[in-house]
């Protein structure tokens, strides 16, 4: 590996090794130029610091040099308003299910396991499309779901918080509607019903203010620090690694 240098600072083959570990990648070859490019930009902020009479030492230094250096105007009310009317869809309350399933488990990777599960599961909802009031005894009789033990009931539960093929299949379900086939996902084939199902609805822009202001602040002040190590990247001499200018890791 060829020696990396920052101005007059080298960084030597073990410190990039150990720092590899922080830099999970496909390769130990791309992990390992992660790995330089973090430290190099390190080491670039870090003399920085003392150029500024900060201590390099100081666990904080590289935060005093990006506060020093680094400006961060506030998003103001039109700027909020702005991104917020541009991006409603992120701005909504969760769907809100309830609903209640049996679950037949069957690992994703075996095909014969799934297409049993997957019969049995077709079995169970001939029997319910007969005799509705029977859910609760098959539950308990043959999910492997702990709510069998109420009814395969899972109570009410938020969009986002289940595996997205099971939310989809409750998207399409009417009301009070039992699912016409099994349902497959990673765990199984469920056959599930829909007890209810309350819409999300657009929040309003003063409870979402601070979060959006919040957003804006975290994205603005990224660029600019990429924008500053860009910089110092520019005037320093650097060779055993290429940085990406503006495109350099950032600092944590």
């Amino acid at each position: 590996m060829e020696v990396i240098r920052v101005n007059d600072t080298a960084i030597d083959e073990a410190a990039v090794l150990a720092e590899m570990q922080y830099h999970p990648a496909a390769s130990a070859e791309e992990a390992g130029r992660k790995a330089a490019e973090a430290l190099a930009v390190r080491e670039l902020l870090l003399q920085r610091a003392e150029a500024l009479g900060y201590d390099r030492e100081d666990e904080d230094a590289i935060d005093q040099v990006i506060a020093a250096e680094v400006s961060l105007p506030a998003p103001d009310e039109e700027s909020c308003r702005r991104y917020y009317e541009a991006n409603r869809s992120q701005f909504r309350s969760p769907t809100l299910y309830d609903a209640r399933h049996i679950l037949i488990p069957a690992m994703p990777e075996d095909e014969e396991e799934r297409e049993t599960a997957r019969l049995q599961a077709e079995k169970l909802i001939a029997l319910l499309k007969a005799d509705p009031e029977l859910f609760g005894q098959l539950a308990k009789e043959y999910s492997a779901c702990s709510s069998k033990d109420n009814g395969g009931h899972l109570g009410q539960f938020a969009s986002d918080t289940t595996v997205p093929e099971f939310e989809t299949f409750l998207d399409e379900l009417q009301v009070g509607q039992l699912s016409p086939a099994p349902v497959p996902t990673r765990y199984g084939f469920h056959v599930l019903q829909l007890i209810q199902r309350e819409p999300g609805r657009d929040l309003p822009f003063d409870s979402v203010q601070q979060r959006v202001s919040d957003y804006l602040c975290e994205s603005v002040f990224r660029t600019a620090v990429r924008q500053y190590i860009a910089m110092l990247v520019a005037e320093a001499e650097i060779s055993g690694v290429a940085l990406a200018g503006a495109e350099s890791p950032l600092v944590q």
